[in-house]
Order: C-alpha cells, then sequence, then structure tokens
C-alpha cells in the first residue's frame, strides 16, 4: 500500500506541514486508520477512497492526528489534493466529502491548490483567566470559534510578540475545545504577508502545528475587516513556516497554497 508525505503551504522540502497520505479502495476500520496515524506521527495524517460517479463529491475524505480523528484539516487536504494532481486522478477541481461537509479543491495553472472550506464564525469573548501566564504573553482580544472548529483565536500585541511565544502546553489545554491561534498584524507587509499567527494543539497531541490550514478560515474573517481587504496571506511563523493565501467569500473561505512530495513509499501493515 502506498503512503506519501508531503509538505503542504510551502514550495520547497522540509517546510510547510508535512501530512501523511494514504488512498484507499475503501476505509478500513477505525482502529487500523488510527494506528497508522500514530505511526506517521505527523499532525494529521489523511485517509481518501474515491466514491461512485454522480454524487455530490468525488472522493470520501478522513483526517487522524496520532491521538484522534478530526472534524476539519487544510494542510492535509492541500497535500491529499497534490498527491491526486500529481498522479494524474485529479484535473480541475475534485471534491471530498468530509465530517465538516463538502470541501472542493481546484489545482491553479500556477502548480497551487485553491480548498473552498467553510468560513468559522467568531464570537468576541472576555480574555480567560490565565491564558497570557499559558502563553507566555498578554492578549489584546479574545474570540471563541467553538461553534465550528473550536479554537481560541486570540490577538496579540504584535507580530515580534507571537514569533517570542514559549507557552507552557499543558497549561493552554484548559483553555478551548481544539487549540490557541495567537496572532497579530504584520510588522512589515513589504516581506509578503498581512498577518502571522502561531496555532498550539496539546489536546490533540499536538504542541505546535507548523501551518494550519483551517485556522485560517477563522483567521481570514478576523483580518479582513481590520485590514480592509478580503483577500490576504497569512504567515504562520513556526519553526518550519508557512504560507496562506486567504480569500474571504462570505460563509466559504478560499486558502491557496503549493505542495511537495518528500517522501513516496510503501506501507508494508495492510488492515
Amino acid at each position: 500500500m502506498r503512503i506519501r508525505i508531503v509538505d503542504a503551504f510551502t514550495d520547497r522540502a522540509f517546510a510547510g506541514n508535512p501530512a501523511g497520505v494514504l488512498l484507499l479502495d475503501s476505509f478500513p476500520d477505525d482502529v487500523w486508520l488510527q494506528n497508522v496515524a500514530r505511526e506517521v506521527n505527523l499532525s494529521e495524517t489523511a485517509f481518501a477512497h474515491p466514491l461512485p460517479p454522480g454524487g455530490e463529491a468525488d472522493w470520501a475524505l478522513r483526517w487522524f492526528t496520532p491521538a484522534r480523528e478530526v472534524d476539519m484539516c487544510g494542510h492535509a487536504t492541500l497535500a491529499t489534493a497534490h498527491v491526486l494532481r500529481t498522479t494524474g486522478a485529479m484535473t480541475g477541481t475534485v471534491r471530498f466529502a468530509a465530517r465538516c461537509g463538502i470541501l472542493a479543491a481546484a489545482a491553479d495553472e500556477d502548480g497551487s491548490i485553491t480548498l473552498d472550506f467553510p468560513t468559522s464564525p467568531l464570537t468576541p469573548v472576555k480574555i480567560p483567566d490565565g491564558i497570557g501566564e499559558a502563553l507566555g504573553a498578554e492578549p489584546v482580544s479574545a474570540h471563541d470559534t467553538s461553534r465550528h472548529i473550536g479554537d481560541l483565536v486570540v490577538e496579540l500585541a504584535d507580530e515580534r510578540t507571537v514569533r517570542a511565544l514559549t507557552p507552557d502546553f499543558k497549561a493552554l489545554i484548559a483553555h478551548s475545545a481544539r487549540g490557541i491561534i495567537a496572532t497579530a498584524a504584520a510588522d512589515d507587509p513589504s516581506l509578503g504577508h498581512d498577518f502571522v499567527s502561531r496555532g498550539f494543539f496539546p489536546g490533540l497531541g499536538i504542541d505546535e502545528d507548523p501551518v494550519t490550514g483551517s485556522a485560517h478560515t477563522a483567521l481570514a474573517p478576523f483580518w479582513a475587516p481590520r485590514l480592509g481587504r478580503t483577500e490576504l496571506t497569512g504567515l504562520q511563523a513556526s519553526a518550519r513556516s508557512g504560507l496562506v493565501r486567504v480569500s474571504l467569500r462570505g460563509d466559504r473561505t478560499l486558502l491557496t497554497g503549493t505542495a511537495v512530495t518528500v517522501i513516496d513509499g510503501e506501507l508494508l501493515t495492510a488492515p
């Protein structure tokens, strides 16, 4: 069984966010899927299989962290679409049936891929007690996304503060259903990004996610009104780093990026 490791939201190997990708004939039992994801030990491993023609989607898609299945994942969807495109199984637009609904991925002429995801609504909330101490910096504002992706988006004073965070990951677990997204406006937009972020998901077994595509479905509606534009570029400032171009379209958010296959191998243990 073929397995690939793809670096997503980057144009070079060993950057962006790596994801495992397995194309299957059907989904085996959940225990096997979780065991594979645990063995791959990346933020997410994506499993996909083709659906009968004529339906609302072309492929079924699921994502697993090393700890559990998740409802939405951007970078592993981009990685899956990249594998479909580079193997000839995808031309134009492919539709995925996932736990969060129907998602689309369109291959662009420049080699990038644009994902069509639901926008994550934001609700302003009181800054939680103790989160400044857990993050290592006091937020300027906090917004909840629990009706959708389950992240708490916290705005910090500036890009420098976001980059310098050294969180207490155990303490962060208590502050959101899924994870914490720390963000700030870019210090210098001429460098090619409009805002920065970092994503922490210790409750999922991921202390820091290198590039979180799904978080940008909340970052897009957060920054669009503040910066006065609906098309922006976000830099997730992890050690690996990656760029996500976003386009806010009301209740949908388009996420555009590139990907690179770095490992193409064989999984020897079949379901």
